[in-house]
């Protein structure tokens, strides 16, 4: 196949930032990057915070990580301590911010005073939503049980979003940490395969409550609002549909 117009999916896309792509697939991404600078740019970021998380995680060799990586793992040598749960999170989420910020420093950009809104919850899809390596800490059996799970970290906060009637259910949920506290990703997806995270935390000190708003970041988007004490945000893949969703769901 010609190099300009092979065109790779998500799955190619995935594999190359995570480092399971072979030789032959790294250079078919790389050759119809050189003609997609764009993409390239968002890639080259994903792929920089991927190599960061590995190298503050002890530099494990990429065939390894996967496995090394992997908090089941982590949690059979700690499952007594819900404190080693909550600081491997952190590094997961808090390193990417760090990599995506020295990437722009890198490229001779001065880096913003402050992230864009929920910045962390678009992280979070990414590493949750779009990777098949890292999986979540509990999956819903019955109805409720996510939102019981929630509610156990997350008192008084609203009520997960019902987005049942666009198709989307929840099937899991990861508890997460910032530097404000506890957070969590639940995830949802629809028959097709297609994700919708809902994500929150408490309001990060340097920022406070958020005002209702929306913001695309590459190919995702987010809806962030707070309330009762907590922000929220809702984030998915910036085609038409889910746009929709996120405009409807975020106002209820």
């Amino acid at each position: 196949m010609d190099k300009t117009t092979f065109l790779p999916d998500e799955t190619d896309i995935q594999a190359y930032v995570d480092g399971w792509l072979d030789e032959a697939g790294c250079k078919r991404v790389e050759a119809w990057m050189d003609h997609h600078p764009g993409r390239a740019a968002e890639i080259r970021g994903w792929r920089h915070d991927a190599q960061a998380l590995r190298a503050t995680l002890g530099g494990l060799p990429d065939s390894a990580s996967a496995l090394r990586l992997d908090p089941a793992a982590i949690r059979a040598h700690h499952q007594h301590c819900v404190r080693a749960r909550l600081a491997w999170a952190a590094v997961l989420v808090l390193t990417l911010g760090v990599g995506g910020i020295a990437g722009w420093q890198m490229r001779g950009i001065d880096a913003p005073a402050r992230p864009p809104p929920m910045a962390d919850a678009v992280q979070a899809y990414r590493l949750f939503a779009m990777s098949r390596h890292v999986p979540l800490d509990v999956t819903q059996q019955r109805p409720g049980e996510l939102q019981a799970w929630l509610d156990k970290y997350f008192p008084d906060a609203a009520s997960l979003p019902d987005l049942a009637a666009s198709g989307f259910l929840p099937v899991g949920g990861r508890l997460l940490a910032t530097d404000s506290g506890p957070a969590a990703l639940v995830l949802y997806k629809n028959p097709s395969g297609g994700a919708i995270s809902f994500y929150i935390r408490s309001p990060a000190p340097h920022a406070g409550m958020l005002a209702r708003g929306q913001r695309r970041e590459g190919q995702l988007a987010a809806a962030y609002w707070s309330g009762n004490g907590y922000n929220y945000a809702l984030v998915a893949r910036a085609d038409p549909s889910n746009l929709r969703i996120l405009r409807l769901d975020s106002r209820r």
